[in-house]
């Protein structure tokens, strides 16, 4: 259970360890200037000013780290992060939090921080107080069309599989498979699988097939619970792909369904069973060597 005591004391040893004394420095002045006063002023200039001090270098935590910050937020993983980001997500934090004025203040700032202010703020969602109030700017953000600000929202951040109805996430995963965003870096997406997900990514995979395009692999994760005569239809047509990934994905998705005759398709695939089995096919190598594959 997170405490804002808990998540300072997280990110300040994060950044101790690996900021100049210059920048700690200036960080320890700007949350004393921040904790005294009613104003928000000094925060928003803190805010502004924390990119002269912090570099976007990744943080690059270890596993210890790693598993302290799960245990205060399940399922928060910022590995992803850099030390501005943290610096600025360490002043949130920092601000008094009484709802009204720290709701304005935050909603101030993603009105009028610039690309990677917003950035911070979506990625920090997990740690902010009072989240169903931000749940509105979760939402809107997911339309944006900068992948540094959509990626911010849907990957690496449980905020969407833990406050988004159903249609905003079906959106969301959605949105991240038009854009081709590596989707095993979405927080809970097995477990918020659905019918209706399956359902549209199935007709969005048949487009890209009359279109004459390939799909991405790893949307084929969607459907598995929910294989049956229809999915089996597209998924004989996927391990088929002359796509190495594609068909890996699609034997995958069989290997992992509950459907009876999913399992007969498979007994002329014992090699890539066998992969499965012994951890060399994962959606998460898929999608790794997908974007690999893009860039």
């Amino acid at each position: 259970m997170k405490t804002q005591t808990d998540l300072l004391a997280f990110f300040q040893e994060i950044l101790s360890n690996r900021s100049d004394a210059k920048a700690l420095d200036w960080l320890k002045v700007q949350t004393e200037k921040i904790s005294s006063e009613t104003s928000p002023n000094k925060f928003f200039l803190a805010f502004s000013q924390a990119s002269r001090f912090f570099k976007k270098e990744n943080l690059e935590l270890n596993e210890n780290e790693k598993s302290e910050l799960s245990s205060l937020v399940s399922g928060f993983d910022p590995s992803h992060w850099d030390l501005l980001q943290t610096a600025r997500t360490y002043l949130l934090l920092c601000f008094p939090q009484e709802k009204s004025s720290w709701l304005a203040a935050v909603n101030q700032l993603f009105e009028t921080g610039d690309m990677h202010e917003q950035q911070a703020l979506y990625a920090a969602l997990p740690v902010m107080p009072y989240p169903e109030e931000l749940l509105y700017r979760a939402i809107d953000g997911c339309r944006t069309n900068m992948t540094v600000i959509f990626d911010a929202i849907a990957l690496n951040n449980p905020f969407p599989s833990t406050y988004f109805p159903e249609a905003n996430w079906n959106q969301l995963v959605l949105k991240s498979i038009f854009m081709q965003r590596p989707i095993y870096r979405i927080q809970g997406l097995d477990s918020r699988r659905n019918q209706a997900l399956a359902d549209i990514a199935s007709d969005f995979a048949h487009e890209r097939w009359a279109a004459g395009r390939h799909v991405m692999p790893e949307l084929w994760r969607l459907v598995v619970p929910f294989v049956n005569d229809k999915f089996m239809t597209d998924l004989k047509k996927v391990i088929e792909s002359e796509d190495q990934l594609e068909a890996e994905a699609g034997i995958l998705a069989l290997y992992q369904c509950d459907f009876a005759p999913a399992k007969q398709l498979l007994q002329a695939r014992s090699e890539e069973v066998m992969a499965i089995e012994y951890g060399e096919i994962t959606w998460e190598k898929i999608g790794k060597e997908f974007q690999d594959k893009r860039a």
